[in-house]
């Protein structure tokens, strides 16, 4: 996984991309009519229910776009939240709360949705060993924030990206001519380049479970798109040898019967790429 100094590094790109993306020479709705000098005073409201999340990101988004502005957190991320509700105060030069606005909005209400679906997958989990991961599905250009609010979710973040870990999925296998050669050249690729990173296998059926124990060592399986039965099957087959991972298609109605086939991790585009936003707005007071 990366680093935290790593993910800070992608966080602030995203606030200094967005930056340029939203105000480019200058917002001159707010240059035209207030007073360079002039001090506002602003309120986070919530107008949904679900998991706040996006409060340490609205911070370092009016840091970044102004470092005088200063900010009165009522809630914490993670934070149960119900409609009106307030999460913070930001106090400032007010052509610098609204230049920084839209960034603030726009990421928690998106940090906010996937929070709070990350909470209702854990909450269905709760009582088993399984736990939920996010994936690479993630809305290009926003991956750190996105895995980010999984982690406020209770959820836990798979690899960041293509670097930090290898997953060695059909297409691999397929191009590699065959699981126990895609697995062989893996190890001789990290032997041969010094790098230390897990690896993480595949297996469309049992017999490419097989396949795989007998090409070990292993960091762990991805048991996709099997069924219950098999799913159960290949839990026993692998025991203690290596993890567990379910995926494809796993929702809010079948999330628990594979978390009770006994897998260590279940994972889910779900998370990321089909929320919608908590609806929240930042009101002048």
């Amino acid at each position: 996984m990366i680093s935290e100094e790593q993910f800070q590094k992608e966080v602030t790109g995203i606030i200094a991309n967005a930056i340029r993306e939203d105000v480019g020479d200058g917002d001159h709705s707010s240059l035209a009519c207030i007073p360079k000098t002039a001090e506002g005073k602003a309120k986070l409201l919530v107008k949904d229910n679900g998991i706040i999340a996006g409060i340490a990101f609205a911070e370092q988004v009016f840091h970044y776009v102004d470092p005088d502005m200063r900010i009165e957190v009522l809630l914490e991320d993670g934070s149960p939240v119900k409609y009106g509700d307030l999460a913070f105060y930001v106090t400032g030069r007010s052509q610098s709360i609204l230049k920084a606005e839209r960034l603030v909005l726009n990421a928690m209400q998106r940090m906010s949705a996937i929070a709070t679906k990350t909470a209702s997958f854990v909450q269905l989990l709760e009582g088993t060993k399984t736990k939920i991961l996010d994936t690479r599905k993630t809305t290009p250009g926003l991956r750190a924030l996105e895995k980010w609010a999984v982690k406020i979710g209770g959820g836990e973040n798979h690899r960041f990206a293509l670097y930090d870990m290898i997953m060695l999925k059909d297409n691999h296998i397929d191009f590699a001519g065959g699981i126990s050669k895609a697995i062989a050249l893996t190890h001789d690729y990290l032997k041969d380049t010094g790098r230390d990173l897990k690896i993480i296998v595949e297996a469309r059926n049992l017999d490419e479970v097989s396949q795989i124990l007998d090409a070990k060592p292993i960091y762990r399986i991805l048991l996709d798109n099997f069924s219950y039965e098999d799913t159960r099957k290949a839990v026993a087959m692998i025991g203690d040898i290596c993890l567990t991972e379910s995926s494809g298609n796993i929702n809010e109605k079948t999330i628990r019967d594979y978390a009770e086939c006994g897998v260590d991790y279940i994972s889910s585009g779900a998370l990321t790429h089909s929320v919608y936003n908590m609806d929240l707005s930042l009101k002048a007071v």
